[in-house]
């Protein structure tokens, strides 16, 4: 009689790959991480001694499903050092094990309570959509860098002509260049903005070019570009892994070669 292979088909690693690749298993892990942030923010309010303890109990029942989790997706892999290649199995690992650690009743308490609220960041490795998305901000992180370099020069610039001309209708507001830049952020912000430019209005009535310039520039065409960088990003990473997912496929050239070199092959029968 033949045994049963660990990775054949019937095997363990097959098992575990198929509860990790079902939908309903994903759904219940996203539900847990959700449930865990509701306990999580429970305890930030004044609650009774008995429903803190059923909430305690409620935490160390999560950790230990989420240990299961992670040993199933761990035992899912063929070969286990593929695991640990991806960066966001090894967070999820540390978070699922240093929630293991008893150390609510020591100094260490609050690392304890931060390394729960930690817990929620795991939705992004659960959820391929998510991960996709924050993959792309991170790859459009160098453009963005460029962008933020150049709002910083206009804001700086801005600053300044702002101290040399306003330092004396409010000095709270634009006595020093750093006040001033943290008074345009709050412009930028529309946060009762109108009040700052009919404050220098008063004096020079054409200051409003400064605020809608300023404004024009920050927050509209800025803010653009930052999101035309990322929707770019975006689409080339869908790009790639349509590429990697149809890997070896025929593609729409392939096929109208595929049908031209027939049409030439029928012509030259029948010539």
């Amino acid at each position: 009689m033949e045994s049963v292979q660990p990775n054949s088909p019937f095997g363990i690693a097959s098992l575990f790959n198929t509860i990790r690749s079902n939908k309903l298993f994903e759904m219940v892990v996203v539900t847990v991480i959700l449930f865990s942030a509701l306990l999580t923010g429970a305890k930030t309010y004044d609650i009774s001694p008995q429903f803190l303890t059923i909430i305690e109990w409620l935490d160390y029942s999560i950790t230990l499903f989420f240990l299961l989790e992670i040993s199933i997706r761990f035992f899912a892999e063929e070969k286990k050092r593929n695991f640990f290649k991806s960066a966001w199995n090894i967070f999820d690992t540390l978070i699922v094990i240093v929630s293991m650690i008893p150390i609510e009743d020591s100094e260490l308490a609050l690392v304890g309570r931060l390394i729960r609220i930690f817990r929620v960041l795991r939705m992004v490795s659960v959820i391929p959509e998510l991960r996709t998305l924050l993959n792309s901000l991170l790859k459009a992180l160098p453009q963005l860098g460029y962008v933020a370099l150049l709002m910083f020069i206009i804001v700086y610039i801005y600053a300044a002509v702002g101290t040399t001309f306003f330092a004396h209708i409010n000095a709270t507001l634009w006595g020093d260049i750093t006040v001033s830049m943290l008074t345009l952020f709050r412009v930028m912000t529309f946060e009762d903005w109108t009040d700052v430019m009919y404050e220098t209005m008063a004096v020079y009535p054409i200051s409003w070019v400064f605020y809608i310039t300023f404004i024009f520039l920050n927050a509209f065409a800025f803010l653009n570009m930052l999101i035309g960088i990322v929707v770019n990003t975006m689409e080339q990473e869908n790009a790639e892994q349509w590429q990697i997912d149809h890997a070896g496929e025929p593609t729409l050239i392939d096929l109208s070669r595929q049908v031209e070199e027939l049409k030439q092959l029928i012509e030259k029968r029948h010539s």
